[in-house]
């Protein structure tokens, strides 16, 4: 991942307990601890008024213009389902007298992606994969890629569970450059793209989060990168549904994120009717039991989404 060494020797500037306030709106905001650091700056979890909120903080103004530009952006885009409500935008000049730029949006509490799969079951892969490509369906269509797409930026929120995104460091308009990538989601790192920002990157991106889930530790890509995450998909059991799509996913060959949505959703609607059908005919619990310990496909995200995507 690209990093920025000139932001690195700024960070004793904020810590737990100092306030931040605004130079030009006036809102304080108390520092209570670090969230994460990435290529242009750092977030915080902040308080302000006795309601928690994120703070992101930069030295790198023209970079965080831009990420104000897209929150607003998206903001637009069916209610801000996309992520985070944006709350403030200002600037701080530290005790040190360095000047931040820095802009406060909504703090989503949730759990990591991989550990909620870990801990709740594989059923969830599915509903996880189409609310993630309708997510990237939204973002696409409002004319932005999301560039530096990971497990680290994906939160499952609850009630209902549900994917929400948390950092629009990466995000870049269609047709230009990414400009800012983690190597393991990064299809120029595995040799089988460029780094064009367009639906295809992503989609390289939504095929390696779902093979993150089933690999924490990152995996080197070795000397033949495209068998290498073939041979990872193939000997990933909850995978066995998915297999298909998401090499195609890594070789480029969809287009769209409704694309790769439309397969999905019959990918799951054939499961399902094949163990409805295994039902019927009055097999084994067990042979059932066997589909969906592979399959990893739920009902819930059959009667979730299936009746309301297959006919779109």
């Amino acid at each position: 991942m690209k990093t920025n060494q000139g932001w690195k020797k700024h960070n004793y500037d904020v810590r737990p307990g100092i306030k931040i306030r605004g130079k030009w709106h006036g809102k304080t905001y108390l520092i209570k601890s670090k969230l994460g650091s990435g290529a242009i700056g750092a977030v915080y979890l902040c308080e302000s008024n006795g309601k928690h909120a994120a703070l992101k903080l930069s030295d790198n103004r023209s970079s965080m213009t831009v990420e104000v530009n897209v929150l607003q952006s998206l903001g637009k885009v069916q209610g801000n389902r996309l992520g985070p409500s944006l709350l403030d935008v200002d600037d701080w000049t530290s005790p040190t007298g360095t000047k931040y730029s820095f802009y406060v949006m909504e703090y989503l509490q949730g759990e990591p992606l991989i550990s909620y799969i870990q801990s709740r079951g594989q059923a969830w892969i599915g509903v996880f994969m189409i609310q993630l490509l309708d997510v990237l369906e939204d973002l696409h269509k409002s004319g932005w890629v999301f560039g530096d797409l990971k497990t680290d930026n994906l939160l499952v929120v609850s009630s209902p569970p549900k994917i929400r995104w948390v950092d629009v460091g990466g995000m870049t308009q269609m047709g230009r450059a990414i400009k800012e990538y983690t190597e393991f989601f990064d299809r120029g790192y595995w040799g089988l793209g460029s780094r064009k920002a367009e639906p295809s990157y992503d989609l390289f991106a939504f095929a390696m989060i779902f093979i993150h889930v089933y690999y924490p530790q990152r995996f080197a890509k070795g000397p033949h990168p495209q068998k290498m995450l073939f041979r990872k998909i193939d000997e990933a059991k909850a995978l066995i549904p998915y297999r298909s799509l998401l090499k195609n996913a890594i070789m480029g060959k969809y287009r769209s994120s409704t694309q790769v949505k439309k397969e999905l959703v019959q990918i799951i609607y054939t499961a399902q009717r094949k163990r409805q059908q295994q039902k019927t005919q009055g097999q084994s619990v067990k042979q059932s039991a066997l589909l969906l310990e592979a399959g990893g496909i739920s009902m819930m995200a059959v009667s979730y989404y299936v009746i309301s995507l297959l006919f779109q």
